[in-house]
C-alpha cells in the first residue's frame, strides 16, 4: 500500500488548491479549512501559513 501524500489539489481549488489538498488529505471539505485558514488571516498568522503552504506542498502530477 502506498503513503498516503499531500499534494494541492487540482479539482477543488479557488487560489493555489492548499486549502482543497488539505481537505483531501484529511478526508473533510475543504470549506472547513478555508474557514479556519479566514479566522487566522484575521491574526495575520493564516495568511502567512498559506503562503508558505503554496510553496510548500507539491503539485499532483
Amino acid at each position: 500500500m502506498e503513503p498516503k501524500r499531500l499534494f494541492k489539489s487540482r479539482t477543488n481549488r479557488v487560489l493555489c488548491g492548499v486549502c482543497g489538498g488539505i481537505g483531501e488529505y484529511f478526508n473533510i471539505d475543504p470549506t472547513i479549512i478555508r474557514l479556519l485558514f479566514l479566522l487566522l488571516a484575521c491574526t495575520a498568522t493564516g495568511f502567512f501559513a498559506y503562503i508558505i503552504a503554496a510553496i510548500i506542498i507539491p503539485e499532483r502530477i
